[in-house]
């Protein structure tokens, strides 16, 4: 990866394609449908697929272990990626590459990272999925400011200034934040988190893994080293020289947020991204392999299937918020934007040379593919998943102390086309609700459109949907949900340890950016 100065990074259009793609109407679609969010045609010249090569992130070493604390030191700064073959792509990089180097980190064992913020633009780092001290949470108003405010400067339509009760202060340079893991093993991941600007940011490059492990998972005797494969999946759109294409109102990501016309329902690319590399391939011996999968696109939905499907189809053992109580078969899965799968495929039934694809049903033409397995000759070790995986807690809805309900859809924002919760846009001083800690609530989610919505500090559980019980992809602890036009559901939540302010909001980012979030205030 190479540094690329902050003049270059104007000149690029690193934070632009207005104007430069072509937007096709809401693709919209109920239940078992495809995405909300208009199209980005590239106008760069694209690889087949399935000829290059799966790459894993880097695992990001700690520069220290004292006090039984593990200690990161990590950079944001603006880099360039080989991405599409001959062609460089300007990127904003946590360390300078994308994905983000990966985290791994234990269950009990604290985990203490200073980002520091060497963009030209403010940072907010978010741990998604963590359970996290409000002050460490990443709220959208607590800006790391860059070391270098030069092109603050020169873009005064950015307020210097604290917004609005920040939740735990703005700083310059650098942040430190403390997660204490007491949660489950499961994957989780960061990304930025600024307020109007998330999905621009998450486009070019500002996210990244963070795997907690821990001794039952262990236990478990699960696939593991070159056969637990973490597979970020991200779609992306790119111009003639190699540069993401994205539709921001404003170019400079500092003054107007949110995106141009039909974007406004979510962008949607034209190039599968698996770790940063389009269509790859990846060879695999004849064993089980721990697929770890991320959906990290703004706004598109997935509906994943392998073919030829293997013997024992898709085994479920895990979601965002850990392992499941028993393992569950799947033929397909569907992951909304921000959702994990972790699942055993078993590849040893098939023959040598065989080649297996990973197919997403809801894509068009090369969207309708992901990646392709390459069967090898070598015999791997198989992988059989015990019936009972783990004991977790279930959270009854008998039990809860009050029952809310918020809406999710379409409204005016600023006299602009956007999306609101309960019929208002987003504001850093309003509280739409205040749970006690340890008590079980459940919340009723209404959607007009397709809305992966999130909460952070605590995973859920899902209750049901409309009439029925929870969906095909709804068991166990989950941090966002994936509500389908015209939809309602209903979740079970229980806040625990850490008092303060904190958001829940659409994971679609272009929503989220155009004011679909609100506040909730956790109190003793």
């Amino acid at each position: 990866m190479a540094a690329l100065n902050r003049r270059a990074f104007i000149a690029a259009g690193v934070t632009v394609g207005v104007g430069l793609a072509v937007a096709t109407p809401f693709v919209l679609g109920g239940a078992g449908q495809p995405s909300t969010g208009a199209q980005l045609r590239s106008r760069a010249r694209l690889p087949r697929p399935f000829s290059m090569t799966l790459r894993r992130p880097p695992i990001l070493k700690p520069t220290a272990t004292d006090g039984g604390v593990d200690r990161y030191d990590m950079t944001a700064h603006l880099a360039t990626a080989t991405i599409l073959p001959g062609l460089r792509t300007p990127i904003l990089g946590f360390g300078g590459v994308f994905p983000g180097p990966t985290i791994e980190s234990r269950t009990g064992r604290p985990v203490v990272i200073r980002h520091r913020n060497a963009l030209p633009i403010p940072l907010v780092v978010h741990l998604h999925g963590g359970h996290t001290p409000h002050d460490s949470d990443g709220y959208p108003t607590d800006y790391i400011y860059p070391e270098d405010m030069t092109y603050l400067d020169q873009h005064p339509s950015m307020d210097h200034d604290a917004q609005a009760m920040p939740a735990g202060g703005t700083t310059r340079g650098s942040r430190v934040y403390t997660y204490p893991q007491r949660q489950r093993a499961a994957m989780l991941w960061y990304h930025d988190h600024r307020m109007d600007f998330t999905g621009p940011s998450v486009w070019h490059g500002l996210a990244g893994l963070h795997i907690v492990r821990d001794d039952e998972e262990d236990a478990l005797g699960l696939p593991g080293g070159t056969s637990e494969l973490p597979l970020v999946l991200t779609d992306r759109a790119f111009d003639a020289d190699g540069s993401f294409l994205y539709p921001s109102v404003d170019r400079t990501l500092v003054g107007t947020p949110g995106v141009t016309g039909d974007f406004v329902a979510g962008v949607l690319g034209d190039v599968m991204l698996v770790n940063g590399v389009p269509w790859p391939v990846t060879d695999v011996s004849r064993g089980s392999y721990r697929l770890r999968i991320l959906n990290a696109c703004n706004a598109r939905r997935l509906r994943l299937r392998l073919d030829p499907p293997p013997s024992d189809g898709i085994v479920q053992i895990g979601t965002e918020g850990g392992l499941l109580g028993e393992p569950l078969t799947h033929e397909a899965f569907e992951l909304a934007p921000a959702q994990r799968l972790d699942a055993v495929v078993d590849f040893s039934g098939y023959r040598p040379g065989t080649e297996v694809t990973l197919v997403d049903d809801f894509g068009d033409g090369a969207m309708g593919s992901i990646m392709r397995f390459r069967i090898g000759d070598a015999r791997g070790v198989r992988f059989t998943p015990p019936s009972t995986l783990s004991a977790f807690e279930r959270l009854h809805p008998s039990a809860a102390t009050v029952t809310r309900r918020f809406r999710f859809q379409r409204g005016s924002v600023d006299h602009r086309n956007g999306w609101i919760i309960d019929g208002a846009p987003f504001s850093p001083t309003t509280i739409a609700a205040r749970p006690r800690l340890g008590a079980v609530e459940v919340w009723e989610l209404f959607a007009d459109f397709h809305h992966p919505v999130h909460i952070h500090l605590d995973p859920f559980q899902v209750v049901g949907r409309g009439i029925q019980g929870p969906g095909p992809y709804d068991a166990g602890w989950k941090d966002t949900i994936d509500l389908r036009p015209g939809e309602q559901a209903r979740i079970a939540v229980r806040f625990t340890d850490h008092v303060g302010r904190f958001v829940f909001h659409c994971h679609n980012l272009e929503h989220e950016d155009m004011a679909m979030m609100a506040n909730f205030e956790t109190v003793p």
